[in-house]
């Protein structure tokens, strides 16, 4: 074997360390999110980003730590590393979404959850906030859409029917949202029963 040879194996070797040793520290650092170590966790992944500068997963779980501790513009920027070094990275777009339907930005936010979509077109998870930022700028026909394709995905999705049905008697159709209600009860969610003694037995007034 040549120098040339061993020194190349000699690299690959170290490479394969490095790139296994970062799959082992993120494995870790997920594991301490689950219990709740937050703090170890952060030290791993800074120590991982430290090494390898273009990792997008280590940018996103530290975003999901500083997102949890309320640190919304910490989070925000890990979560754009996260896009930036990786531009199909589904989750960072539905998660920088949701920072940003706490900070009010709901047409930021509806950006991010369509980018989302665009990458995987059965995010149920996206429709849905997608539909409450929506409602939120009362956007109602465009937020009962969202809900409408949650349904298509999922016909037993309660809480599409609940969304959609509480959406339609905002918009002003009662008949219709008091049945979408009425099916989400029927599908187990019992909060629907509430709304219908609320929104749907009212009688008329002359």
């Amino acid at each position: 074997m040549t120098r040339l040879a061993i020194l190349f194996c000699h690299i690959s070797t170290l490479f394969f360390v490095s790139a296994q040793s970062t799959r082992d520290l993120l494995q870790r650092s997920r594991d301490l999110m689950e219990k709740g170590e937050y703090v170890e966790a952060l030290l791993n992944l800074n120590k991982i980003i430290e090494n390898d500068a273009s990792n997008a997963t280590a940018y996103f779980l530290r975003g999901s730590i500083k997102d949890r501790f309320d640190d919304r513009h910490g989070a925000m920027k890990d979560y754009n590393m996260a896009i930036e070094k990786n531009p199909r990275f589904t989750e960072a777009y539905f998660t920088r979404g949701n920072v940003k339907m706490k900070l009010q930005d709901y047409y930021g936010a509806i950006d991010d959850y369509s980018k989302a979509i665009s990458i995987n077109e059965n995010y149920v998870e996206a429709y849905f906030n997608r539909g409450k930022a929506k409602q939120y700028l009362q956007a109602y026909e465009d937020a009962i859409n969202d809900c409408s394709k949650i349904i298509q995905i999922n016909p037993k999705n309660y809480d599409a029917y609940y969304m959609r049905g509480l959406l339609r008697i905002e918009f002003g159709d009662l008949k219709n949202g008091c049945l979408d209600l009425s099916k989400a009860g029927e599908l187990g969610d019992l909060r629907a029963y509430e709304m219908i003694k609320e929104k749907c037995n009212q009688k008329n007034e002359h």
